[in-house]
């Protein structure tokens, strides 16, 4: 039987990018992930698609599996021969009862590695702009648990700790608020000492509320605040007016669907997030390759006769490549007087990467804008092919024939409905969304088949962000109203659209 190991590992405070490089490459090779409710479920994606996913996720006062069972499934899995990645919110020795889950590891001599996370103690607190520490306020910080075993009499010393100098800083501590603030008042702590609880901290839910010992409780229960949060007294809170900086991110706090592909929603995704977005991915639309296209080997058999290729999105330079490959060749067997066009700059870069210089590349990314682009250079009689998706439209074609030109065209690829979706999608337009983006016009007719009549009437209620004139007009002939445009069409353009809208509307 194969070497088990267990990995212990921290998935940081929320934000999945904060996880460390060892951790995320202790997941991608997991054959069996145990995760909870503060582990970040959208790391899960890292790990590989046919791994095991076991959900132990615990709620305050609700431990659907409790910790034996957890140290149990371990051993187990472990037993099995298996890799093992137990993903922890945070660090596992930090509140995270990692300790007990590696004891029961050693205790059967099963081998395990513990993999430190970014704490959310320290994360949390400089998410919301308070340092933990800072010359002259606080030299010192006291990391403490506001939720100690229930069968236990309490621990902690209140006296002690409303003496302490330095930051106290709670976790799992905001059922207790009341308690805390009371103790450390009645010992001794100057009621006008400054607090904040930060409520999802680092992830684009972060909310902080700030104010004394004496009235934060009032405070937090007016803001119906709920787990999870971080409680921080000490002086540096005052900080936060002056180094808040996540908060104050164009997007941060709004809502948006992203609706392209599973593969290609990464880079949106990614440019939102980055202005403070809160992102949901539900794509309207799955690109499939077509594994025989009717005309592949005629069109691969001559193409060192084509004059002009031009690819129209990143989907179809991929499918090319692969299609080619598929027939034994490669770059070299195209004419080297074949020029090169690429719609759109992400179209550009694939084409770069994969070692194909590029000739032409329109200003406007649409079929007119390549052909304004190319009328000049190309000649009658010259031959083109464009590797493209089925159904897409005639219009490029239909103009570069009127030139004289002999056009392939070679249907690569299909958009299709991912229905799964379908549920994710309706509840998700039924709750409060700000925004949702469009990348083309397929992922606006498939937004609205998918949702139906039945519920058309949410998205006219919301912000529409569209990549391109074709894509707002499949939106308009839906009777849907778009409030944003990409210019240029490409993804960065996209989000720079919505970011600059959402700047024009707080200013009013």
């Amino acid at each position: 039987m194969k070497q088990s190991m267990v990995y212990l590992v921290g998935a940081g405070p929320g934000e999945k990018d904060l996880i460390t490089l060892r951790g995320l490459n202790c997941l991608k090779k997991a054959e069996v992930v145990l995760y909870d409710r503060l582990s970040g479920t959208e790391l899960l994606s890292f790990a590989p698609e046919d791994a095991e996913f076991i959900d132990v996720g615990k709620k305050p006062n609700h431990h659907p599996v409790p910790q034996e069972e957890i140290n149990r499934i371990l051993v187990k899995k472990a037993k099995e021969g298996k890799l093992v990645v137990r993903l922890k919110g945070g660090d596992p020795f930090v509140f995270g009862r990692g300790g007990e889950e590696a004891l029961a590891l050693a205790k059967e001599g099963l081998l395990y590695e513990i993999v430190p996370g970014i704490t959310s103690s320290i994360a949390v607190p400089a998410y919301a702009g308070i340092p933990v520490t800072h010359r002259h306020v606080s030299p010192s910080f006291h990391v403490i648990t506001g939720h100690e075993d229930p069968t236990q009499d309490e621990s902690l010393d209140y006296e002690i700790l409303a003496k302490l100098t330095g930051t106290l800083i709670f976790l799992m501590g905001v059922g207790r608020l009341e308690r805390i603030t009371n103790q450390l008042i009645e010992y001794g702590k100057d009621p006008n000492t400054a607090v904040a609880l930060i409520h999802r901290g680092t992830t684009s839910e972060q909310k902080t509320i700030t104010g004394r010992l004496d009235n934060i409780v009032d405070k937090v229960r007016k803001a119906n605040l709920k787990p999870p949060c971080i409680i921080i007294i000490g002086d540096v809170v005052n900080l936060a007016s002056s180094l808040q900086w996540f908060e104050n991110k164009p997007l941060f706090g709004k809502k948006i669907m992203v609706t392209r592909s599973r593969l290609q929603a990464s880079q949106l995704t990614a440019y939102l997030k980055e202005m403070g977005a809160e992102v949901i991915e539900c794509p309207t639309i799955e690109i499939k390759p077509i594994d025989k296209p009717e005309n592949v080997n005629q069109v691969i058999g001559k193409i060192d006769q084509y004059h002009h290729i031009i690819f129209t999105s990143v989907n179809g330079v991929k499918a090319f490549m692969r299609q080619l490959n598929k027939q034994g060749m490669d770059l070299r067997h195209l004419s080297k007087e074949s020029r090169i066009t690429a719609v759109g700059e992400a179209t550009r870069k694939k084409l770069v990467e994969k070692g194909l210089q590029v000739d032409y590349m329109p200003e406007v990314f649409t079929a007119e804008g390549v052909l304004e682009a190319l009328t000049p250079f190309v000649k009658p009689e010259e031959k083109v092919l464009i590797p493209r998706a089925e159904l897409g439209r005639k219009n490029l074609i239909e103009g570069l024939e009127n030139l004289g030109t002999v056009v392939d065209e070679l249907v690569l690829y299909k958009t299709t409905l991912p229905m799964e979706n379908q549920e994710k999608l309706i509840n998700t337009i039924s709750d409060k969304l700000d925004w949702i983006t469009f990348t083309s016009a397929s992922t606006v007719n498939h937004l609205v088949e998918m949702v139906g009549e039945d519920y058309l009437h949410l998205l006219q209620k919301t912000k529409l962000a569209a990549i391109g004139p074709i894509t707002a007009k499949a939106a308009k002939s839906h009777n849907l109203s778009i409030t944003c445009q990409a210019e240029p069409y490409t993804i960065p353009a996209l989000a720079e659209a919505i970011r600059k809208e959402t700047v024009k509307e707080n200013e009013k």
